[in-house]
Order: C-alpha cells, then sequence, then structure tokens
C-alpha cells in the first residue's frame, strides 16, 4: 500500500476546508487603513497552508499558518511563523461543539514581561461562508483569556 492509500482526508481534515480562497483581512492592532490578504489552499485535503502578506506596524509583514488533523493525537495540529519574528509557534487545538470555531494553543514568549513565557489561544471562527474571525489571546492567571489580536476575514474569491 502505498502512502497515497494510506492516508485519506476525513471529516476532521474537511472542516478546514472553509478556509480554502483569496480573503482581505482588517486587524486590530494595524487599524482600518491597513491592508492584508491572505490566500488559502489545501494540501490533498489533509494540510491547508494559509500565506498572509500586509500592512504592520513600522512596515510590512509575510505569514505562514499551517493546520491540519492528526488523527493518532486527536487533535487539530499547526504551526504560525511570520517575517516580523524569529518564532516558529506550534499549535495544538479542538473544535467547539457547533463545529464553528477552531482553538488552537500554544506557547511562546509573554509581550509584557520579559523573560516569562505565556500560554496562547488562537481562534479562528467560522461565521459563514465568506466571513472568518481569527483571534488571539493570552491565559490570564484567573484562567480566563484576553484577546489583544483581532482580524476579520472577508472573501474576495
Amino acid at each position: 500500500m502505498s502512502a497515497v492509500d494510506m492516508f485519506k482526508p476525513q471529516a476532521e481534515h474537511r472542516a478546514l476546508e472553509r478556509m480554502v480562497g483569496t480573503w482581505d483581512a482588517k486587524s486590530s492592532i494595524t487599524g482600518p487603513d491597513a491592508h492584508w490578504t491572505e490566500t488559502c489552499r489545501s494540501l490533498d485535503g489533509m494540510w491547508y497552508i494559509a500565506e498572509g502578506e500586509g500592512d504592520v506596524p513600522g512596515g510590512t509583514a509575510k505569514t505562514i499558518l499551517t493546520v491540519g488533523y492528526d488523527p493518532d493525537k486527536r487533535k487539530y495540529v499547526g504551526t504560525w511563523l511570520g517575517s516580523m519574528m524569529g518564532m516558529l509557534w506550534v499549535y495544538e487545538g479542538e473544535f467547539s461543539a457547533d463545529g464553528n470555531t477552531l482553538s488552537l494553543y500554544t506557547t511562546g514568549p509573554d509581550c509584557e514581561i520579559e523573560g516569562k513565557i505565556a500560554d496562547y489561544r488562537e481562534q479562528i471562527v467560522f461565521e459563514d461562508e465568506n466571513h472568518r474571525l481569527f483571534t488571539s489571546a493570552t491565559k490570564q492567571p484567573d484562567g480566563s483569556w484576553q484577546t489583544f489580536q483581532d482580524l476579520n476575514y472577508t472573501r474576495i474569491r
């Protein structure tokens, strides 16, 4: 049996198909006049690769988000990297019961306290076929999540 025959997209993989397309995004950090686009493609229905480019404070940046489903872990997994930093962010997460919110968890440098590690949660909320929301939040001492960034995506095609 070949590797192609061994791995077929499952329902969990197909749930990510909604990301495929070209998107215009507006960020709460860069403001309404900043221009940001993202193009997401599928790698044979198993992985989804979203490449973004746009305005950030001080210039422009490029980003890559990868997301897929690991059947052995029974979790969604992925990575995020950006031209504005040297860290590769690694995610694990799950969809909400209604199937509209993908929560991805990671750890990384605390933006507030140098030398400290913080817990982060990124969420992709599928609002409808042509709109999705991406939020970034940090875990607070009381266990709650404080959102520090959101991007509103509108499908271009």
